[in-house]
């Protein structure tokens, strides 16, 4: 079988990932993965699909651990580092995690919590001893990774890919978007999430590039690295593009046209997880002469349409599909769209498409329709291009390059004591993508601060999941049966 990732395809002083100034080579990563696919597997022959939660930094030890996993046949949980306590249980509840890998500075907070749930809770310096072993044949049909999406509802589900999953999204990349090994990219995005794992990550170590982790996003760090460095590729949320544009139009010239000279050599740029705003979109053109390419995708299917490498690009449209996948669109009465600029419901089709919601056999089969996965976001396509209008729900919000539910939010900030009523919707924002909005009804017309709610929900829920805009209001607009009408309350926030 071909492994996930075949280390014979490269040269093992090949550089793979550059840390602090530290190089790692792919002949490093190998034998780092496989002493750690030993450890885990101990006296056992195969972890046969054992769950194995990671709350790591991006590091060369995430990507360690994470091959490990998958050589030793598990199954690998990437966890989101900025998850409230709350969050954490869920995810480890939900996925019956058998063991949680994390920093040895972590083992503290995390200690009561997995104490809870009668699982191992291991630093990455205490694995257990190596013993070296043949390691396991895995089926590419076998599951080999868990990423948690908020969905539709409060509780975030599993979405599970198999190898073959993350082999036939990778692949599809490579084609559409021209990696080679002499690729170099900053890694400056969270790995629980598929843009940073697989287009930043996975992507450019499958061919034989090289990915520098910066960690957090911090924009002078990144400019300045990219000043200092031969970047070919780049890839980001749209806030971080606002972020860029923001510091480089107050940038002494001098020290601009040093970015600017580097940005422009780089064969490729893109932009996802979110929609980017036309305006954005020029002003980074008119900034650094570079054309952002725009794309497609979700947790469940990878990637699924992009702009073209080479060939016209429009700002606001997510282009074609991608190889090997096919894309359509079904309307309100569940016909197959014919007409272009005509709406429907994205659907696809393809082996990149996960295999199921984690322990959710109905939520699964609800989820596809005559063997399309139904994605939920409304598309037309105009001139052989397809532009997103939105979600079919309103109650999925696109922040800043992450999706939150507003359902979610919105059982947050039911529990504050001021908050009687409310009600949360995403505003378009040139920064946000959207902007999480709520409208609140409190006793009193009782003001109610976002740096209040920081201070009292910082352990219940996710900073980037807080309401960016409040607005207290008398009531809120309802229809007969008692149902909010968020289409009305947003004209509220405009």
């Amino acid at each position: 079988m071909k492994r996930l990732i075949d280390y014979r395809n490269y040269h093992k002083r090949r550089i793979a990932i550059v840390e602090n100034q530290i190089n790692y080579s792919y002949g490093d990563l190998e034998e780092s993965s496989n002493n750690i696919a030993f450890s885990l597997l101990g006296e056992k022959e195969d972890l046969h699909e054992m769950r194995v939660g990671l709350l790591l930094s991006p590091s060369f030890k995430f990507v360690s651990h994470l091959w490990g996993i998958w050589k030793a046949g598990g199954i690998a949980v990437p966890l989101n580092l900025s998850s409230a306590e709350s969050e954490l249980h869920h995810y480890i509840k939900d996925s019956k995690i058998n063991l949680l890998i994390t920093e040895h500075h972590r083992m503290k907070k995390l200690k009561e919590i997995t104490q809870k749930y009668d699982l191992t809770l291991a630093s990455i310096k205490d694995l257990g001893p190596i013993k070296v072993k043949k390691l396991p044949s895995v089926s590419p049909h076998r599951r080999a990774m868990i990423i948690y999406t908020s969905g539709t509802t409060n509780k975030p589900k599993g979405v599970v890919s198999t190898h073959a999953n993350i082999q036939a999204q990778v692949l599809s990349l490579i084609e559409a978007w021209g990696w080679n090994q002499e690729d170099y990219i900053p890694l400056i995005l969270p790995l629980h999430h598929i843009h940073g794992l697989i287009n930043s990550l996975i992507c450019p170590l499958w061919i034989g590039a090289k990915v520098e982790i910066l960690g957090e996003f911090k924009v002078d760090k990144i400019l300045n690295s990219i000043s200092s460095k031969n970047y070919s590729v780049f890839t980001a949320v749209p806030t971080i593009y606002f972020s860029l544009i923001k510091t480089m139009e107050k940038m002494h010239r001098e020290k601009l046209l040093g970015v600017t000279k580097k940005i422009k050599k780089m064969r490729l740029m893109m932009s996802g997880s979110s929609a980017l705003a036309p305006e954005i979109h020029k002003k980074w053109t008119n900034i650094t002469g570079q054309i952002l390419l725009e794309r497609y995708g979700m947790t469940e299917i990878g990637m699924a349409l992009s702009n073209p490498l080479v060939g016209k690009r429009m700002p606001g449209y997510v282009g074609k599909p991608l190889p090997n996948i096919e894309v359509a669109l079904l309307d309100d009465k569940e016909n197959f769209v014919t007409k272009e600029d005509s709406p429907g419901e994205i659907l696809c089709k393809g082996p990149q498409v996960f295999l199921e919601y984690w322990k959710k056999p109905e939520e699964t089969k609800n989820s596809f329709y005559l063997g399309w996965f139904k994605t939920g976001d409304i598309a037309i396509l105009h001139k052989d291009y397809y532009k997103i209008l939105g979600r079919k729900s309103v109650d999925i919000i696109k922040s800043g390059g992450l999706k939150v539910s507003a359902l979610e939010v919105e059982d947050f900030l039911l529990k504050h004591p001021k908050i009687q009523e409310c009600s949360v919707v995403g505003i378009e924002s040139n920064k946000w993508g959207e902007a999480i909005a709520a409208a609140i009804v409190t006793e009193k017309n009782e003001e109610v601060s976002i740096e209040e709610l920081k201070s009292w929900g910082h352990k219940k829920i996710s900073n980037y999941k807080l309401p960016k805009i409040i607005k207290v209001v008398e009531s809120l607009p309802k229809n007969s049966l008692g149902k909010v009408n968020k289409p009305k309350l947003k004209e509220a926030f405009q």
